[in-house]
């Protein structure tokens, strides 16, 4: 898919981040995986996420990512498949190739590993990662890889194929000034954990989609709300909130990582064999599995 189709396809729609299930001996799963997508397919989104911060990305190796996103396009039809890619700037350009060859649609690009980086190092990053790759490169701005408005309009000038900016700092002041500043050229997407949560407040700083991980258990409900924030229907979004976002939230704050672990379990109690997190992440206790039962059987 050429970079510009893909930016368009994206624009707009919602977008999902699946899980990444494990077996009893902590090997990813390629047919739970495809048993969970299939499922997934029946419900309307612009694209795939696959083996990104819900995928447990930062747990993978590298072959693992490829045999991710091997299994994804032989079930994804025409839904575009768009990969997690990250870790040193080597890593990430051989990464990025090695997706394009599985048949990968675009990357992801996560953050750098732990060490602080001027603007100029990270834009170095970003710039040689679009030049390893025809794919379309959407920046995640998050953790140690943060970009001004100004860094991504030269990137944007020098990389034809940077298609797009997602955010998970909760910076809306920078998010404002990059959405100003580069207009069309790029497709916005927010990327907070549980997004849905400040999806209004970034509507206003010129993000008109974002990804959802609770689409991977509750897809009618994540569709639900991002009709209705589509629409400007902020009265059934607040009911939303109220009703299923914020009870979760309260769940997936009791621990941290709680945010990848707790969609897992979500997962699971549809009915899909997930296998546990991978460390340094951990499982809900028995409890918080039933807390999470009671949210998904109380739907309105």
């Amino acid at each position: 898919m050429a970079p510009n189709d893909l930016r368009e396809i994206i624009r707009t729609g919602l977008l999902s981040f699946p899980v990444t299930p494990f077996d009893a001996e902590d090997r990813f799963a390629p047919k739970p995986f495809a048993s969970h997508l299939e499922w997934l397919a029946g419900y309307p989104v612009a694209g795939l996420i696959v083996a990104g911060g819900t995928g447990e990305m930062f747990s993978l190796t590298p072959g693992e990512i490829v045999d991710v996103v091997k299994t994804a396009r032989s079930v994804a039809g025409d839904a575009p498949v768009i990969a997690g890619c990250g870790y040193g700037v080597r890593m990430a350009c051989d990464l990025a190739q090695e997706i394009e060859a599985a048949g990968g649609d675009g990357i992801l690009l996560l953050p750098h590993y732990l060490t602080e980086g001027p603007q100029e190092g990270v834009a170095n990053r970003i710039r040689e990662v679009c030049k390893s790759t025809n794919m379309g490169v959407i920046v995640y701005n998050r953790g140690q890889s943060r970009v001004s408005a100004e860094t991504l309009m030269q990137l944007a000038d020098e990389c034809p194929n940077l298609i797009g900016f997602k955010d998970g700092t909760g910076d809306i002041d920078t998010v404002r000034r990059v959405t100003i500043t580069l207009g069309d050229r790029l497709s916005y997407i927010g990327g907070m954990p549980t997004h849905e949560l400040f999806a209004q407040a970034y509507r206003g700083a010129g993000m008109p989609t974002y990804s959802s991980a609770v689409f991977n258990f509750v897809p009618e409900t994540a569709l639900t709300f991002h009709k209705a924030f589509t629409a400007g229907d902020d009265a059934t979004c607040e009911k939303l909130l109220s009703d299923f976002y914020y009870p979760f939230a309260k769940i997936r704050d009791r621990m941290s990582g709680y945010a990848v672990s707790a969609i897992k379990a979500g997962v699971a109690l549809r009915g899909f064999e997930t296998g546990p997190v991978r460390a340094p992440l951990t499982d809900l206790t028995e409890e918080e599995v039933e807390m999470m039962r009671k949210l998904i059987d109380g739907r309105s």
